[in-house]
This record gives C-alpha cells, sequence and structure tokens, in this order.
C-alpha cells in the first residue's frame, strides 16, 4: 500500500453520494466527507445523467471543502441487479521454466483467466484471484518468487453492464474528474467491514442499501460469489406509506424513529405501579414530535413492526437465503452472515435474518479509521471507507488515450475539465 497515498471514493447510491477524501496508510485518515441527497440514479444506476451530475458535484465540493484537497482523480462504487459473477480458472507455463515466477508470470495468468466468454454488452470490472496452484501446489496466496513450470489461478470475475459503465464516465467527466477505477459496492464494504478471520473461516456480507441489496460471500479468505438482489430499505419505507396512507417523507421519518427510539428514563414506583401502565401504553407509539403533515399522532407499534416492517425483511432475507444456496457455498460460510448499509439500522433486521437463515449475524460498523470519524462511524458508510481501502492498494490509472499520462496536481480541477474536454473533441475527428 502506498505511504499516505490521498484517495477520494464516491459511493453512488439511490438515495444518496456520499464522498469521501482520506488519506490511506496502515489505516484510512478521513479528511473530507460529505452526504448528499441522490437525484438522476434508481436502483444503483443513472437514469439522468445532467440530475446525477449536479449531485456528484454538490458532494465532491462540500468534501473538497471540508477536507481542503481538490480532486481530479476518483474511484467510485457501482451497484444495480445488472452486476453478474463467476468464477474462472486460468493456467500459463512460467516463462523461465525451473526459475522464480514473476510479476509478467502473474500478468499472463490473470489474462488467461479473464478469457470468458461475455456478451458485447458487458465489461469486467474485477478480477479477483482466490488461489493459486503452483506445479500442483495448491493454497498458495502469493506465488511470486516461488519456483515452478506451470502456474494456475482461480478468481472470481465480476462483470457489468458497458452502459451503465459508460455513464458513470460520461457523469463524471462532465463533472471534471477522471475516474480511475469502478469497484462493486458489495465488495467495497465488505474491505471496510469484514475481519481477517471471518473471511478465511467463510461469511455472508450483505449491503442493505435504499434501493438494492449487495451480497458478497468469501471462502477461504476471498471472494467466491457475488450478486445484488433489487430489494433494499426503500421498499419497506414504501411499505409503510401504503400501510399508513402517508407521504413517503412522512414513512422515512417514523422507520428511523422506530429505529433509532428515544431513550425514555424508567420510572419505576415502589410497588410497580407505573411500570405496569407503561408496559401497557408501550404498543402505542406517540410521533408528535416528528411534525408529520398528515398530522398522524399515534401509531400501533405492533402493527408497524408486526404488519409492515417483518414480513418485508422476511421476504429479504428468504432471497437473500436463495442467492447464497445458489453460490453453492452454503455450508461454507461458519461465520455467519454480517450486515452492513443503510438499511443495517431497520428495526428487527437482525432479528429477521436469524430467523430465516438460522445463522450467527452482526450488525457491522467500518473499522480502522481514524481523523473526522464522528459522523461515519456508521454502517451507512461502508461502502465510501471500502473505496477509500481499495484506492490505497491500486496505482493510479490514466484515462487519457495515445499513452499520454498527464501528472496529479491538486488544484487543476478546472484546467482538467478542459482539458478532458480538448481530448474528447480530438476524438471526435478520430476513425
Amino acid at each position: 500500500m502506498n505511504e499516505g497515498k490521498i484517495v477520494v471514493g464516491i459511493d453512488i447510491g439511490t438515495s444518496k453520494i456520499v464522498t469521501l477524501i482520506a488519506k490511506v496508510d496502515d489505516q484510512v485518515n478521513v479528511l473530507g466527507v460529505s452526504e448528499t441527497p441522490a437525484t438522476g440514479i434508481r436502483k444503483g444506476q443513472i437514469v439522468d445523467i445532467d440530475e446525477a451530475v449536479i449531485s456528484i458535484n454538490n458532494s465532491l465540493e462540500a468534501a473538497e471543502r471540508m477536507a481542503g484537497y481538490s480532486a481530479s482523480h476518483i474511484i467510485a462504487s457501482i451497484g444495480g441487479s445488472h452486476l453478474e459473477s463467476q468464477n474462472s480458472r486460468g493456467v500459463v507455463a512460467v516463462a523461465r521454466p525451473e526459475g522464480e515466477i514473476t510479476e509478467s508470470d502473474l500478468a499472463r495468468v490473470f489474462d488467461a483467466a479473464k478469457a470468458v466468454s461475455l456478451p458485447s454488452s458487458r465489461e469486467i470490472i474485477h478480477v479477483l484471484p482466490r488461489s493459486y496452484i503452483v506445479d500442483g501446489q495448491e493454497g498458495i496466496k502469493d506465488p511470486i518468487g516461488m519456483t515452478g513450470v506451470r502456474l494456475e489461478v482461480d478468481t472470481h470475475i465480476i462483470s457489468a453492464n458497458t452502459v451503465s459503465i459508460k455513464n458513470m464516465e460520461k457523469a463524471f467527466s462532465n463533472v471534471g474528474v477522471d475516474l480511475d477505477a469502478v469497484v462493486f459496492s458489495g465488495y467495497a464494504s465488505s474491505l471496510a467491514v469484514l475481519s481477517d478471520t471471518e473471511k478465511e473461516l467463510g461469511v455472508v456480507l450483505v449491503d442493505i442499501g435504499a434501493g438494492t441489496t449487495d451480497i458478497s460471500v468469501y471462502v477461504d479468505g476471498s471472494v467466491a460469489y457475488s450478486s445484488v438482489i433489487p430489494i433494499g430499505a426503500k421498499h419497506i419505507t414504501n411499505d409503510l406509506a401504503i400501510g399508513l396512507r402517508i407521504s413517503l417523507e412522512s414513512a422515512e421519518k417514523i422507520k428511523l424513529f422506530l429505529s433509532n427510539p428515544v431513550k425514555k428514563q424508567a420510572r419505576i414506583s415502589e410497588d410497580g405501579q407505573e411500570e405496569q401502565h407503561e408496559e401497557k401504553q408501550a404498543d402505542e407509539v406517540d410521533l408528535s414530535s416528528l411534525n408529520l403533515s398528515e398530522e398522524l399522532k399515534k401509531v400501533s407499534k405492533k402493527t408497524l413492526i408486526d404488519g409492515i416492517i417483518r414480513p418485508r425483511l422476511n421476504e429479504l432475507f428468504t432471497m437473500i437465503g436463495i442467492e447464497v444456496k445458489k453460490s453453492g457455498f452454503a455450508g461454507q460460510t461458519p461465520s455467519g452472515i454480517v450486515i452492513t448499509g443503510g438499511g443495517a439500522h431497520t428495526i428487527g433486521v437482525s432479528d429477521a435474518a436469524k430467523r430465516m437463515l438460522a445463522m450467527p449475524v452482526r450488525v457491522a460498523t467500518p473499522a480502522n479509521i481514524k481523523g473526522i470519524i464522528d459522523e461515519i462511524q456508521d454502517p451507512a458508510f461502508s461502502t465510501a471507507i471500502g473505496l477509500a481501502v481499495y484506492g490505497g492498494t491500486i496505482e493510479t490509472q490514466s484515462s487519457l488515450p495515445f499513452g499520454f499520462s498527464m501528472p496529479k496536481v491538486p488544484g487543476l480541477r478546472i484546467d482538467n475539465k478542459i482539458f478532458s474536454k480538448a481530448i474528447s473533441f480530438i476524438k471526435s475527428f478520430l476513425p
């Protein structure tokens, strides 16, 4: 990992866009962060480029002001049900027989693994190594420096819809920044919240967003299966709005109020009468403090939780269970299920997961971070933190044609925008 590298990660979600600027070494040192409502995005995909550009720009500028840093290169998350995964094996002969395995051998074996049949409408975004095999010896994590004749690699390949990637590139080009990498949001979250022990034993990461739920299954320390379910926490809000006949804004307020209740001081008399009285009143939820436009003051907690929220959570975790079975690794995840993302706050989410999946459950917040962390020690920021972790492990890539590279100079954001437009203009004359 590069020493003190500054990384700018932008998590593009259905309901919000989070920009995180961090200096990455052994830890993620957060310098600036901003969260703005997302527009022009549906179920993790850009559906209106102009609207999305405004949202991204607002979020980026707010984070830049906090960090005192001008971004020119960024790493973005990608989500949506168009994402697909498969496992592939690559085999090559070592360039120098009986010699040491080098970086070039590794690059060739990855190219061999990437040679999978994909439609022209799909593009590979990740080739993640699971394990290497040198001359029949399995379970090798890093073969560089070893001696062998035949090198094999088992990889996990994640592909995305080419149109979705092009739309993202266009949006960031309009903002005036270069997109160095797109990262599957479920994989990014796993980098922020999972421990090495959980990955080694086998674990299922579930990132519940507003419009989608990302799944990453880890076996033997690496990703073995990735999937996206087109259902998220926003569907619970929709159900509350329909059930109570209120607006989506009011339903969201009620959901957050139930998930983060205001703690009242217990008042218990000597004979215990007040305690019994409060128990009787416990089913009624007082919503007067929310100042809802519909003037809804009291609702039944049992109706909301048992009648509306729990069935939707049961449905979600049933679908997650089906995906885990489909992966073929259902019996290889003794660490259970780790839940993160904004939807992890939903009341009863842990109970629903235990009930439907019969696995150990943990709700996770990002770990190994420092700096401005008060507002981001929260499951909703797992993907943004994961993007910073990922960015610390890759070299800055140039998105310019003809093999030219442009040095990364802070403060050249406006010039970079003009430069990008000039390159696009030149490209338009090329055959």
